[in-house]
């Protein structure tokens, strides 16, 4: 096992610290690192996409879960596979998918782990008919505060606790997963524009497919009648007899595209102040301009529709050196207006933000601190160093609460303790249950220590 001293951030690349890293690649191994973790405690760490400090541990331990990166088990008849923590995936994707099988919810990058998809209970784009990541898991090995490793399977407290828990429950070893099947490897898209956020509602709540996958890029920096316009994507796998004649050789062929890194192609791409809300604006018209009025059923690859921003190799430096703070927030049927009032202020603050995506969300998932509530969710960067950036969110920070909302956990760097304690109102039990599981504080992480977890 090898082990350093490193300073790490999330994707997000603020606020960074300093801790021992360790990377097991046994689970005897891991169970020796958090058995003799010292006071600072030790949280798990994957690829470190995680936009804020969930995966920090300043003073303390970090195990990277990466070498613990084995399939070992797959059955091609019900789609079940088995796993160790750190697999990616991207991984499963290459050995799985020309097997004809696919992930049930991915979210918008390839590069996390199946330790981090659980912890953080990701979702994707169909969530209204998938949930969260979590609810393909049929059980996950657990190693806890005491070195046991238990079996935890669904519907039990501890698999509610730490599905979503960000890894303040215990090292998750290995998980179960249940696959989809699939007859090609790409997407049928349909793709529209909106003239105003009314209108992009409009387009995504119309009916249809419920098993689609959709999404909508916002343009934030557009005011005036415009406010709140954008592109909906819509897609759903292609059969085989929607594919070219060429293409149906290798249906199930799986060939990730990689662009020239972020920083060579557009550097500082949105940075603070009236420059970067400038070229923001610029980029945003452009991307409105071209896409589409309306066109149905384009072809694309399975990374260009579900991870096109992977293509480009740290895409986090777009920001500028300070890095960017993401902000996403839910709020249910009924709170559109707080939808609207939100995006009214982002947009007449000017903020440099060209990645903003809009979605609808299904029933709320089991975990203790689940994210998505059934209604809506606006995700989005914004560069750190943006003036007055903390003051303003604390105040959106007031208003999702306000509405019955939630601000997730996966990305935060700068919730406070009592707007976390506003919005996620099972947040007692999951104390309670951490309380009693990890008594000594064994698991610890510069966003547990941020927001009392």
């Amino acid at each position: 096992m090898s082990v350093d001293t490193v300073s790490l951030t999330g994707w997000g690349r603020t606020a960074p610290t300093t801790a021992l890293r360790f990377r097991p690649r046994s689970h005897e191994e891991a169970a020796a690192t958090v058995r003799g973790c010292g006071p600072r405690g030790s949280i798990a760490r994957g690829l470190g996409r995680a936009h804020g400090d969930a995966a920090q541990n300043a003073g303390g331990s970090v195990l990277d879960m990466t070498a613990l990166n084995r399939i070992l088990a797959f059955d091609a008849g019900t789609g079940a596979v088995v796993c160790e923590a750190g697999v990616s995936l991207h991984r499963l994707m290459e050995v799985l998918l020309p097997l004809g099988w696919f992930l049930p919810v991915t979210p918008g990058s390839r590069y996390i782990t199946v330790g981090g998809a659980i912890g953080s209970a990701v979702h994707g784009d169909n969530h209204r008919a998938a949930g969260s990541f979590s609810r393909h898991v049929t059980e996950f090995e657990l190693l806890t505060a005491d070195g046991d490793i238990r079996t935890v399977r669904t519907g039990t407290p501890l698999f509610d606790a730490t599905a979503g828990g960000m890894g303040l429950t215990g090292v998750i070893l290995s998980a179960t997963l249940r696959l989809r099947p699939v007859a090609t490897s790409l997407m049928s898209v349909d793709t529209e524009r909106a003239a105003d956020l009314d209108d992009l509602m409009a387009r995504l709540t119309a009916g249809g497919d419920r098993d689609r996958h959709e999404s909508a890029w916002v343009d934030l920096t557009a005011r005036g009648r415009a406010t709140g316009r954008g592109v909906l994507t819509r897609g759903v796998h292609a059969p085989l007899d929607a594919l070219p004649a060429h293409a149906r050789r290798t249906p199930l062929s799986f060939r990730p595209a990689q662009l020239p890194a972020a920083h060579s192609l557009v550097p500082g791409l949105v940075p603070a102040g009236p420059a970067g809300r400038t070229s923001a604006a610029v980029l945003a018209e452009l991307r409105y301009r071209r896409a589409p009025r309306s066109r149905t059923g384009e072809l694309q690859r399975i990374p260009a529709f579900f991870h096109p921003l992977d293509a480009v190799p740290h895409w986090n430096r777009i920001h500028g050196r300070g890095g960017f703070v993401h902000y996403e927030f839910a709020v249910g049927r009924g709170q559109e207006e707080t939808l609207h009032r939100i995006v009214r202020q982002i947009s007449q603050r000017r903020c440099p933000s060209f990645l903003a995506v809009l979605r609808r969300f299904g029933e709320s998932d089991p975990g203790l601190l689940s994210f998505p509530v059934p209604g809506w969710a606006l995700s989005l960067d914004l560069p750190a160093a943006l003036p007055g950036l903390a003051r303003f969110l604390d105040g959106l920070d007031e208003e999702v609460a306000a509405a019955g909302g939630r601000v997730g956990l996966t990305n935060d760097s700068r919730l406070l303790p009592d707007a976390l304690a506003a919005m996620y109102p099972r947040l007692g039990e999951f104390r309670s249950l951490r309380a009693e599981l990890d008594p000594n504080g064994a698991f610890r992480s510069d966003l547990s220590r941020r927001l009392s977890l």
